[in-house]
């Protein structure tokens, strides 16, 4: 669960230090989803970003999966809105 510490924009902040693209957002349980397109050293390192997260935040396990690339989100990184 994410609350209050700012973690979408800590997270959009991550992606455009690294270049990728893709989305971030709430989702209704408290957990935050980020959809990436990276190279597999981008990916890895936005992956560590996040298991790091914000400072006072506390994050617990980062899941992933593979995903179909999008071309919707090539060529920015955006805060969605909640699912």
């Amino acid at each position: 669960m994410v609350q209050g510490v700012g973690f979408r924009y800590f997270a959009q902040d991550a992606a455009e230090k690294l270049r990728v693209t893709g989305f971030v957002r709430n989702l209704r349980d408290g957990r935050v989803e980020a959809y990436v397109i990276a190279t597999p050293e981008q990916h890895a390192e936005f992956r560590a970003m996040l298991q790091r997260g914000p400072r006072f935040s506390s994050v617990s396990e980062v899941l992933e999966e593979p995903a179909t690339p999008d071309p919707q989100y090539e060529g920015e990184f955006v805060i969605n809105p909640s699912a």
